[in-house]
């Protein structure tokens, strides 16, 4: 049956709505709303910003270049707090064999006191700018100089003090319990200087710092005994006031050599001239670190480096060597580092610890080095301390 012109005519306005229709719901499809374009694009920024940063993080932990793996397990496993960062990723296979492949070979000698000859003469002649910095004397100060080191990665104070006679070893009133802040143990001691002192047991990582490791002697008592595998040993101060450095950690040997003031940590960097040898990056990462070293004229060096920021993370092994060779050590050790690092001047923190959180304090901690003040001391140390603190700002 053949249609009518008007049939066809209305056939095709029909096609033409159903056209019109399919066209509409077409574009519903294809228009969508800017916020969800927004929240989409995001999500997939996000994706894909995840996606490079997990792959960049798998080439850094696990890729073919090896310093930063041996950084990170270096730095980490010396801590005493952090050393989930190495273990959450590596094998203890992998970190022994890391650990092995970076370390200090310490000097095996006993230190030779003999060629520790405590001077008083002053002189005006010296053999370098490093000479000129440790005996040119503050007029106004006879007990102690500070040296303000300035390193590419690491800043921090060099003290000289001049009658080793007067250093003592302090520790935490509540021993075997909780340690102190080193400003109350420098304040209940009268001191004029302090820096942190040797290793201390930390159970479940609490971080309370109230039992040394190894032995420890304050002014001839032996306040501690405990066991001691690491490296170095004890570092104390003779009858003759000599800075002596030996690996036996026991109080039998520490009577035999006339021992009065000591902690026990390590490495030992320095012993009679000749410095340690550190193996690939010396296996104790970068930190900030607090060292012990005498001269042969029996002047003692307090060194303490800070770090942890991003342009200056601290120093490692060869850089305390370096510094301490520099100003003449003759023996040296390395004492406890990390947020324990602190240098105290007149009962106040002058450098910048900083802790694993990145806020900027130090914690309690088990013992300390301390210089005492004499009879003959009217120096106004407050003044010293007060400089110092507007050069950190």
């Amino acid at each position: 049956m053949r249609m009518s012109t008007i049939d066809k005519a209305i056939m095709s306005e029909r096609e033409e709505l159903k056209k019109s229709k399919k066209q509409r719901k077409n574009n519903k499809k294809t228009q969508a709303k800017p916020e969800y374009v927004g929240v989409k694009r995001f999500f997939s920024a996000m994706f894909l910003l995840g996606s490079v940063g997990i792959i960049m993080g798998l080439t850094l932990l696990y890729g073919p270049w090896k310093n930063f793996r041996e950084w990170l397990i270096t730095t980490a496993m010396t801590t005493m707090t952090h050393q989930y960062y190495a273990t959450w990723f590596y094998s203890p296979e992998v970190i022994d064999d890391v650990l092995n492949r970076n370390k200090i070979v310490e000097i095996e000698e006993d230190t030779d006191t003999n060629m520790i000859n405590i001077a008083s003469s002053k002189t005006t002649e010296y053999e370098n700018e490093f000479e000129r910095q440790i005996l040119e004397r503050d007029p106004k100060n006879n007990d102690y100089k500070i040296i303000e080191i300035n390193k590419k990665k690491f800043t921090g104070y060099l003290v000289a003090v001049y009658d080793p006679a007067r250093i003592q070893t302090v520790c935490t009133k509540n021993l075997g319990v909780s340690g102190q802040y080193l400003t109350k143990m420098a304040e209940d001691n009268d001191a004029l200087i302090a820096v942190n002192g040797g290793g201390f047991d930390d159970p479940n990582f609490s971080s309370t710092g109230g039992s040394p490791l190894g032995v420890t002697i304050c002014n001839w008592a032996y306040t501690s005994q405990a066991k001691y595998n690491g490296a170095g040993g004890i570092i104390g101060f003779t009858r003759a006031n000599k800075l002596i450095l030996t690996s036996k950690v026991n109080v039998k040997e520490a009577k035999a050599k006339d021992i009065r003031d000591a902690v026990t940590f390590g490495p030992f960097l320095i012993v009679n001239g000749k410095k340690s040898s550190v193996v690939g990056n010396g296996g104790w990462g970068t930190a900030p670190r607090t060292a012990i070293a005498q001269r042969k004229d029996g002047i003692v060096l307090f060194l303490v480096i800070d770090g942890r920021t991003a342009s200056k993370p601290g120093a490692d092994m060869d850089d305390l060597i370096d510094v301490l060779l520099d100003y003449g050590a003759y023996n040296a050790a390395n004492l406890d580092g990390g947020t324990s690092s602190v240098l105290v001047v007149n009962n106040t923190i002058v450098n910048d610890p900083i802790d694993s959180t990145g806020a900027h304090k130090t914690r309690p901690i088990a013992t300390g080095f301390i210089l005492t003040k004499d009879n003959s001391d009217d120096g106004d140390h407050s003044v010293v301390a007060d400089k110092l603190g507007e050069d950190e700002e």
